[in-house]
């Protein structure tokens, strides 16, 4: 089984409750295989795409496979990585259901920002920063999001989804604004067995990538939260 789309032990509990119970799976590439063994026999299984800067099937035309699937009291499952309603356009999955009359529940998923914890990097850390900015490095024009100004100006962690291709973009907005010291990671796979990771300082995000041959799926993360665990090492040498 294709394991490149997150550990399937995050899976919640209600998760697999329901992908027990359905009579249709139309799955995303970033969802883990190894889910669809929860499915019964009969359960229909659909691949929809969604691999990233790659051809798939359109919202428009997953929408029509929702409507024709869900049919009859049918139970369909739209299953996708990470959490639905973090970039992955779940609500307005569910806003089409509910205008089409068929009834639909939203379960929330583990987002592979939290994947960073699993890399030794907390998103918070008392006295360090005390909120996440969440910011998607690829809006529907393709541009960068200008929310970046925002919160590089914060002071809290920055958490950026699908900007590998906006690295130097991402490098520049902070090396003007002075911050190009900022520490920042990439982390590639995250919760994976190959899960890959690098730690630079901002100013260096898109050298390190290459360097490393670190590509998508990635999270990029800015702020000093990265660096936490070796200065509470440090404050504890100097301590003791």
């Amino acid at each position: 089984m294709d394991l490149d789309q997150g550990d399937p032990e995050l899976m919640t509990l209600k998760g697999v409750n329901i992908l027990k119970r359905a009579d249709a799976i139309l799955y995303d590439n970033l969802s883990s295989k190894i889910l669809l063994e929860y499915a019964p026999k009969d359960c229909i299984l659909v691949y929809v795409g969604k691999k990233p800067y790659e051809k798939h099937n359109s919202q428009e035309e997953i929408y029509e496979m929702i409507k024709f699937y869900a049919t009859d009291g049918k139970i369909v499952v739209r299953l996708k990585g990470g959490d639905p309603y973090i970039f992955g356009r779940g609500y307005e999955e569910m806003l089409f259901a509910e205008e089409n009359g068929i009834k639909a529940h939203y379960i929330p998923g583990i987002s592979s920002m939290q994947g960073a914890g699993l890399s030794n990097i907390p998103l918070t850390h008392r006295g360090v920063s005390e909120s996440i900015w969440m910011i998607t490095g690829t809006k529907k024009d393709g541009s960068l999001s200008a929310d970046l100004q925002c919160a590089m100006n914060s002071g809290a962690t920055v958490v950026i989804y699908m900007g590998m291709r906006k690295l130097q973009e991402i490098s520049s907005a902070y090396i003007r604004n002075g911050l190009g010291s900022m520490p920042a990671a990439i982390i590639q796979h995250a919760s994976l067995p190959q899960e890959k990771q690098a730690v630079c300082m901002v100013k260096d995000l898109q050298e390190v990538a290459l360097q490393e041959k670190l590509s998508h799926p990635a999270i990029i993360i800015i702020g000093n939260v990265v660096q936490v665990k070796k200065a509470i090492k440090h404050s504890l040498s100097i301590a003791s």
